[in-house]
C-alpha cells in the first residue's frame, strides 16, 4: 500500500486503496469485454451451405463406378457411426452428427472417410479452417485415389475459393485429375 507516509487513518488509507484498485479492476474490465465484441466471429454457415457441399463436393465425386475406389479395412463401429451420422445430417441435426463423427475419431482418428465427413459436416456449419484441416487430412491418410480422394479435394478447393486463396485452390484443383484412375482390365 501506498498510505504509510500519509497521516490518514488507517482506515481511510484502506478505503482510498481500495477505490484504486476497483477503478483499475472496472479499466480492465471494460477493455476485456470491448475487446471481446471486436473479436472475429466464425462465420455463420448461410442459408445454402449445406447445398454447396452437395452440389460441389459430394455429387460430383460419385463417379459413374467406372473409376478405381481403394478402401481400407474398417472399424465396425466407426462405419456404423459414420452411417448414423449421415442420417442425423440428412435430418438437420449437424450438431449431433459432429458428436457422432467425434465418436468415431476418437476410435479410429486416420480414418479417411470420416475425416472427410467430418469436413464437409464443417463446411456446412461454415467453419471453413476446420473444414480444410479435415478435408487435408483425409486426403493425405486417404487412398489418393477414388471417390473420397475428389471428396477432399473439393472441399478443399471451396474452402481455398472462400478463403479468396486462389494459389491454392488452382493445386487443389489440378490434383483432382489425379483422383480419377481406371482400373486394371480384368482377365
Amino acid at each position: 500500500m501506498r498510505c504509510h507516509r500519509q497521516p490518514l487513518s488507517h482506515y481511510h488509507c484502506l478505503m482510498r486503496e481500495m477505490k484504486r484498485i476497483v477503478s483499475n479492476t472496472a479499466v480492465v474490465a471494460v477493455v476485456l469485454m470491448l475487446a471481446a465484441c471486436a473479436a472475429p466471429r466464425p462465420p455463420m454457415p448461410g442459408p445454402g451451405e449445406d447445398r454447396v457441399v452437395e452440389e460441389r463436393v459430394r455429387a460430383p465425386s460419385a463417379g459413374s463406378g467406372e473409376e478405381l475406389q481403394v478402401f481400407g479395412v474398417r472399424n465396425a463401429a466407426v462405419v456404423a457411426l459414420g452411417r448414423e451420422a449421415a442420417q442425423v445430417e440428412q435430418a438437420g441435426d449437424l450438431e449431433r452428427a459432429e458428436m457422432l463423427l467425434e465418436r468415431a475419431l476418437r476410435i479410429d482418428g486416420r480414418d479417411p472417410a470420416i475425416l472427410q465427413q467430418m469436413a464437409e459436416l464443417q463446411l456446412a456449419r461454415g467453419r471453413l479452417d476446420q473444414a480444410a484441416s479435415y478435408a487435408q487430412r483425409s486426403f493425405e491418410l486417404g487412398p489418393q485415389v477414388g471417390e473420397i480422394c475428389q471428396r477432399s479435394l473439393r472441399t478443399l478447393i471451396v474452402v481455398h475459393e472462400r478463403a479468396a486463396a486462389w494459389e491454392e485452390a488452382r493445386r487443389a484443383r489440378d490434383r483432382l485429375a489425379g483422383c480419377r484412375v481406371a482400373p486394371p482390365e480384368r482377365f
